[in-house]
């Protein structure tokens, strides 16, 4: 059973046992309720004081009854809030009832489920860029892992509704559910799509027939990491410069170049004008790589000059991080 609840159930059975030892007293030998109450407590306490009054016969097998199950919860209270505090029990309820406020505090985040090697690189990710997270993990250890690298996390089933309903997924941007299992993956994609039909879903796939399945329970996309790591260990040896320019590109420890999607909002001086007009290249020294049309999802690779730019089109630029993140505020609005 859990401390906090230990404690309250010794407790609530201590009040029990003072409010029936005052009233029997009180009936047994006609003491005013006072002395009852102290007779009662001094008992159960085994303080050693003298009786308030003397015990008829009655009363005495009554306070032989009321030693021993008294003082056995009195024990069992005492052993319950030695370990709340030693364990440390108590600053790990107050913590997480902070990680839960911060939680609740959440919009447009991402949720994690699983926390093993998929979902840690992920969070690593998520830190570097960064964004907001919220993990959903299962394992008791893990989970304290979690509570020491102070990451929001909720301890629970991801497939169970109530776990990610406090991660937040009515409010949340996306979900990856990267566990091991298939099958879980599965449970977990359907019950997220029936809790936020809007929801951007992100899954592992382990074996390629569970792709088809993943995408059936309402998955946007699904990914291998067998796969992917396989045709990149081939890709390595079949086109290294490629690979090359790409891990340079792509690695948030880079600090010469960088790969990033940007988002056009309606406010930006971007928005509404052509690629020449908009003097990206000019201002801030990125190349355009392509730009995916809001309206249509159409992928422009290496747009023309005259190509316009919308509000919510994504640009996929290339440059230094400094100048990309001057972009990003420039596509904003902020500037």
């Amino acid at each position: 059973m859990h401390p906090v609840r230990n404690i309250i159930t010794s407790l609530t059975s201590l009040m029990i046992i003072i409010i029936t030892g005052t009233i029997a007293y009180h009936h047994l030998e006609h003491w005013s309720y006072l002395d009852s109450l102290y007779m009662t407590v001094i008992t159960i306490t085994t303080v050693g004081f003298r009786e308030v009054h003397q015990l008829s016969p009655n009363g005495q097998l009554f306070t032989i009854g009321i030693i021993i199950i008294g003082t056995g919860f009195v024990a069992y209270a005492a052993g319950s809030i030695v370990q709340l505090m030693v364990e440390g029990q108590l600053r790990r309820i107050l913590g997480r009832k902070k990680v839960l406020q911060q939680i609740t505090q959440l919009n447009n985040h991402y949720i994690v489920c699983g926390y093993g090697r998929i979902g840690n690189l992920i969070c690593n990710e998520f830190h570097a860029k960064p964004v907001p997270f919220v993990v959903v993990e299962s394992d008791p250890e893990l989970c304290e892992k979690l509570f020491e690298q102070k990451i929001l996390h909720v301890q629970g089933d991801a497939t169970d509704d109530e776990t990610l309903i406090t991660a937040g997924i009515r409010r949340a941007n996306g979900l990856i559910t990267a566990v091991t299992s298939d099958t879980a993956n599965v449970y977990i994609t359907l019950t997220a799509r029936g809790l936020n039909p809007d929801l951007y879903i992100l899954a592992r796939s382990g074996e390629k027939n569970t792709e088809k399945k993943l995408i059936r329970a309402g998955a946007n996309k699904v990914i291998s990491p067998y796969l992917i790591g396989a045709n990149r260990m081939a890709q390595a040896i079949l086109r290294p410069s490629v690979m090359d320019f790409i891990e340079i590109a792509t690695a948030h420890k880079n600090l010469e170049l960088q790969m990033e999607e940007i988002h056009v909002n309606s406010s930006s001086s971007l928005a509404d004008k052509t690629l020449l007009e908009s003097e990206i290249r000019k201002r801030f020294g990125i190349i355009i790589v392509a730009i995916k049309k809001n309206d249509s999802g159409k992928m422009l690779f290496n747009p023309a000059p005259d190509a316009r730019l919308e509000a919510r089109d994504i640009l996929i630029t290339l440059g230094e991080p400094d100048a990309i993140k001057a972009l990003e505020a420039c596509a904003i609005g902020k500037r």
